[in-house]
């Protein structure tokens, strides 16, 4: 299919809410554009709007870098449970690139979501995957992981951020 451009911060499409998907099955050209453009990055998760594209929907592959393809689209993802331990973890996002915060994130989470045949899933995400999950799951909602931190750590790494652009 095609690569698609990574829109970076501080493009505004990244701080909007996405609209649900009515129909899952006309994402398959999205969904494929996705993965290539995320394994070319190099990445683990992408979400549509980091593509320009306003609906609920990401892909992740926690396993390529380390030879074991999981490559996962949810589409109108929805968190149905979160476990109250959490663990810190740098993280790295796409759409900032060469700045990494450290963010808390839930070590376990349930998740609901539609796949391209419109069936319903359901799936629990434990260590990389519960991380990348949350953080692809948090761009649907117009969030970045600097948004996760304490106002005078994200000022911090905004600075980073725009002195290497």
């Amino acid at each position: 299919m095609a690569l698609r451009d990574i829109l970076l911060w501080p493009d505004p499409r990244l701080k909007q809410p996405c609209a649900e998907v009515a129909d899952p099955a006309s994402l398959g050209d999205l969904i494929t554009d996705m993965f290539e453009t995320m394994y070319a990055a190099p990445g683990r998760g992408l979400a549509a709007p980091q593509v320009g594209v306003l609906s609920r929907v990401f892909v992740m592959d926690a396993g390529w870098k380390d030879g074991d393809m999981t490559p996962l689209a949810l589409i109108n993802p929805h968190i149905l449970e979160v476990s109250g331990e959490t663990e810190a973890g740098d993280e790295g996002c796409l759409s900032i690139p060469g700045v990494t915060a450290r963010v808390a994130r839930a070590t376990r989470v349930r998740m609901g979501f539609t796949d391209l045949t419109g069936a319903a899933q359901e799936r629990v995400f434990e260590g990389a995957e519960a991380v990348i999950s949350q953080h692809e799951y948090d761009h649907l909602d117009g969030l970045v992981h600097f948004d996760r931190l304490d106002p005078e750590a994200a000022a911090r790494l905004m600075r980073d951020y725009e002195a290497q652009r």
